[in-house]
Parts: C-alpha cells; structure tokens; sequence
C-alpha cells in the first residue's frame, strides 16, 4: 500500500508566471460553470472550513482579472462578493463556541460549519482564512469592486480583525499556522484603512506576533520554533507557518519575521530527507501539506540556500484546495494568490554546510532528534523510523531489554567531510539500570549512496545488540510506499523482529495501520485532536532490525556495525591504539579519538 499524502515533491510544480496563469485559467473557468445566480462559489460537497471558501475564489478571479483583464470576470466578482456579504457574514455568537472574551459583541465572524452550533471551535481560524481572503479582495479592488461595495468589504475586514484580537482569545487552538495567519491579516489590512487607524493595526499585529508568538516559542533539534498545536513541530502546519511568515515578512518588511523565518528553514533542511520524507508532529504526522506549503518553502529556501522544495507534499493540492472529486475549493486560497504574486524561485540545490542534526550526501540522509539519536534513517530509497523495545524508542545499544541512547550528560558531534565522504561522530554519556556510565560512541559514514553506522560501548553484559531501525517506508516512483523491509547488512548476526502480541501499542510494519494511525490510536484525544507524537511515545514494541556484536572487538568494548544500502562484503576490523579506536571497512578507515572530551575523528577512503 502507498501512503496516502506522501506524494511528489513540491518543486517538481513549475513555477513560472506562464504556469500559474494556465492555474488562473483554469479556476476562471470552473468557477465560471459554478457560480449560482446567487452568487456562490462555494464547492457543492463542502461542509467544514467553508465560512470562507466562496470568498477564496473571489479572491483568486479578481487576481485573474487583474492580471489578463478578462471581460467575464468583473460581473462574476462583484456578485460573488455580495453573496459573501450578504450569506456568509454572521454577528451573533455562534451557540457553543467556547472561546469568547466578549460575548453578543455583534462582530462578525466566519464559521467552519454553516449550522449554528455545529463544530463552533473551528471558528477562529475560518475568520483568519477569511480575513486573509478579504484582504486579496480588496488588493485587487482598484477599477474591479465599486465604492460602496469596497467599503463595506473593508469594514468587514476591520470586523474581523476585532473579532479575531478582541472578542475571542488571541490563539485559542495554540496553533502557531492560525496566529502567524492572524498577524499576516492584521498587517495587510492596516494598508487599507486611514492612516492613524492602520497604524494601530499594524502596532498591534507587530505586538501580538511579538509577545503571543515569539515569545512563546517551543525548543526543538536546537531551534526556536513557533508552537503548533502544543508541540514544536508539525509536519503538516510547520511548513505552512512558514508560508505565513514569508508573506508577513513580504508586507511588513520586519526583521523578525525573515530571523525567525530563515530558523524554521534551516530546522526544516536539517530533519528533512534528501528524498523529502519526513513524519511526525502534534497534530498530524504524515498529512503533509501542499500549496499551503510553497510559498515559504520557496521563499525561505531561497535566502537560506536550501532545497527546500524537496518536501514530498500532497501534490493532489499542488496548486489548490480541492474537494474529493478533485474540484477546486476555495479554502486557503490566499495562499495561492501570494505564490503567484511572489517572484522568489525554487532554490533546486542541497545547502552545502554541515548540521548537527542532520548527516546528508547523495540519497543517504539521517536526521537526529534533541538526544542526537537518528530519527529518521534514508538509504537506497528506504526510511527507517526509530524502533520501540520495552517502550523504548530509538537506535542504539541494547542490553538485557534495557536502550542505550538517552543522554546522561552533554552531547557532543564532531562533523567531517573527506574524500567523497560524510562523517558524524556523535560522542554520548548513558547510564543503565545497574547505574554504571558508559560512554557510546555512534560513527556515521555515507558515501552518498549507502550509510555505515558503527557503535562503541564499553563492554556490555548479557547478549547485547544494536537497535538499528524500522524498515518503513520506501520510495516508489512519485508515491512512498509502506513496507517491512530494507537493504541492510551487519558484521555481526542481523535479524529483522516484528511484535508477538497483539494490539496499537505493538506496531508490526507489515499490516497497513499506518504510523500516523497507530499514534492517533495511542494518544489520548480524539485523531485530529490527540497529538500523535505523545500517543507514539506509547507505543510498546514494533518492527526491529536487531544487529549482533561484530567479531573481533578490542578488548573490554562491544562493538556493532551496519551498513544500509548496496554494497559487497562487509567485514570491518577494529584496532585499539595510543590514537583511539580504527575502523577499517571496505569503503573508509576512520580513527575515533577517546569517548571523553571533544570527539576526535580522521577519516579517509
């Protein structure tokens, strides 16, 4: 089975201002065959995130019209708007909605279900989506929408505002994608009203990012990152966020906002792999986005240098929304209108510098966690997620069911590249149940097409071996495919486990429940709501490569080795000596200094 949102990668959609127009095309024309009498854009199918979506195709035909002066449109827009103002306007509090700070307020709002009372929670980001559509409007307006109507769309837009900073909590969901939106909104409305109120507006969004946003950032990988839904990072509203924060850059021209923008990025590239995989996150794990995505991936990649556009998006929302016939909706649609506005490219080529967390060459890429312990292993078109024993996840040494791979004391890495080679030596203080500290010394070497991993321990009791992954995914044309399998060989014994007992907390590769499904299961809210990373953290076993000590180990240290990938016969030897640790394979001979202190590491071909 294929996964189901892990498509292409982003910068494979072309991106010049003759594509986007063929995309404007063709909107202009499915709306045209939509459009009501009324006035409603909206998709037949749509029931949630709706409050806004007519508004979002508005948004896009006056782009369209802007840009090719298409007689069909101006009669299109100007009755669509007024369905908007006159349908999808609401003033009374939405029965239920929890978040109020001020109630019969009489500003108006956008809902994410039509019927009153129904899913009111959702209310807060649909007024953002549609103050953001509102604002696009009005961008366009000039020779477009008449006075009368333009005012009123602006008074709107200013209702929302209000709606959004004064009468609910600022935030409710504390979803990073939703606040960054919020501010992004409140600096392109401030171009619209006098000057001494939009001034005011401006202030206030520059404050609200600044105290409600930034200072609140959540630490992750070394990186100081916008909250998601509780969590650092989300692989389908982390990308977005920084959408937002490209085009609130673009309007404001803030320093803070590219500073914090170009963090992102960077904490992108480095957990990303070269094939554009990727899971995890507070709110979902594998739904990752898709042209909510470019424009910060492009806009960012860009001044960071970075291929960002590698990201495997949902390319059956390459361009836009759709609903499950594949017929355009309007929701997120501001999002596109920035992308065509925007001039900035595809960067198309990897950042050359090393990062700590992240060893990347060729095909082969790994990409560590907080512990430096890999969180995601690529090789030969494969990943490989960190394993669960005992309810203990990562890679590392096992010994009598106890994991080896959580820090007591500092981590220190030591990157080196030499000869074609990538290396990194992370150097790590662990303690066991028996309390002794012992020092692991993890080695990773990649040629660009396969990665050797080698771990030194200090002797260990019992029949260790090495936790070295679970087979995942694997790369399929333009899918990602699950599988229970992957290119591997070891020094030592290797044997590939799956869970004996049954149930979600014992996750077998080989059945179709998904990663991000099994986590959902484990968490302790509702999916969509739970947050799938705590519900992962519950899992008990699953799916193991388990690698025996390699033969020939210097005295008083165990000794594991692995290589990922093709390659001949693996049959590496260690030596101890005045130097350190030598580790001869058929591809490099590196030497690793003492465990203690700075890493120390020579590598050679």
């Amino acid at each position: 089975m294929h996964l189901p949102r892990q498509l292409g990668p982003l910068h494979d959609l072309p991106d010049t201002p003759e594509a986007y127009d063929a995309v404007l095309a063709d909107v202009v024309e499915a709306a045209l065959a939509r459009i009501t009498p009324e006035g409603n854009l909206e998709h037949p199918d749509a029931g949630d995130d709706i409050g806004d979506t007519s508004l979002g195709i508005t948004s896009l035909l006056a782009l369209a019209w802007q840009r090719g002066k298409d007689p069909r449109l101006p009669a299109a827009v100007r009755t669509s708007l007024a369905f908007h103002l006159r349908e999808r306007v609401y003033t009374e509090d939405n029965p239920g909605y929890p978040n109020l700070r001020v109630t019969n307020s009489g500003l108006p709002y956008a809902r994410y279900v039509l019927e009153a009372g129904a899913h009111p929670i959702g209310d807060w980001p649909s007024t953002v989506w549609a103050l953001l559509q509102a604002v696009n409007v009005l961008d366009a307006a000039e020779g477009l929408v008449d006075g009368e109507q333009r005012t009123e769309l602006r008074e709107l837009a200013h209702g929302y505002w209000q709606w959004l900073t004064e009468a609910t909590f600022f935030n409710p969901q504390e979803a990073g994608n939703q606040a960054i939106g919020c501010v992004v909104g409140g600096l392109m409305l401030a171009r619209h009203l006098p000057d001494s109120e939009g001034e005011l507006v401006r202030a206030r969004a520059l404050r609200l990012y600044a105290e409600e946003i930034r200072a609140h950032r959540v630490r992750d990988r070394g990186a100081s990152l916008p909250p998601e839904h509780g969590g650092a990072y989300d692989n389908n509203y982390g990308p977005i966020s920084l959408s937002f924060l490209a085009q609130a850059h673009r309007v404001s021209g803030a320093e803070m906002f590219a500073e914090d923008g170009d963090t992102l990025a960077r904490y992108l590239d480095a957990r990303l792999t070269s094939g554009g995989y990727d899971c995890g996150g507070p709110r979902y794990s594998e739904q990752h986005s898709g042209f909510e995505s470019v424009l910060g991936l492009r806009y960012f990649g860009a001044r960071i240098g970075a291929d960002l556009g590698r990201y495997r998006g949902d390319t059956r929302w390459g361009r836009h929304a759709v609903q499950g016939d594949g017929r355009i909706d309007g929701h997120f649609a501001f999002m596109l209108v920035w992308q065509i506005q925007d001039p900035t490219r595809w960067h198309r080529t990897p950042s050359p510098g090393p990062a700590r967390h992240q060893l990347r060459s060729g095909t082969v890429s790994v990409a560590f966690d907080s512990r430096m312990t890999p969180a995601l292993i690529e090789a030969a078109g494969t990943y490989y997620l960190p394993a669960a024993v005992r309810r203990q996840h990562g890679f590392g040494p096992v010994t009598d069911g106890f994991l080896l791979c959580r820090p007591m004391g500092e981590v220190r890495v030591r990157d080196v590249r030499a000869d074609g080679l990538a290396a990194k030596l992370v150097t790590k203080p662990v303690v066991g149940r028996d309390h002794v500290l012992r020092h692991v010394r993890s080695l990773y070497v990649t040629d660009g097409t396969s990665l050797w991993v080698t771990v030194a321990v200090e002797r260990l009791d019992g029949e260790p071996y090495l936790l070295s992954g679970m087979p995942y995914a694997a790369d399929d044309g333009d899918r990602v495919r699950r599988t229970a399998e992957g290119q591997v060989t070891a020094a030592g014994g290797l044997r590939l486990t799956h869970p004996a007992a049954p149930g979600d907390d014992h996750f077998d590769a080989r059945g179709e429940l998904t990663q991000e499904q099994a986590a959902f299961a484990l968490a302790a809210d509702p999916r969509g709501y739970g947050n799938p990373d705590e519900g992962w953290r519950h899992l008990i076993s699953s799916t193991a490569l388990e690698a025996d000590p390699a033969p020939g180990a210097p005295a008083g240290l165990h000794v594991f080795a692995v290589r990922y990938g093709p390659g001949g016969a693996f049959a590496p030897v260690f030596e101890e000596g005045p130097e350190g640790l030598t580790v001869r394979t058929e591809a490099f001979t590196a030497v690793l200094g003492e465990p203690v202190g700075e890493p120390r590491l020579d590598i050679s071909a």
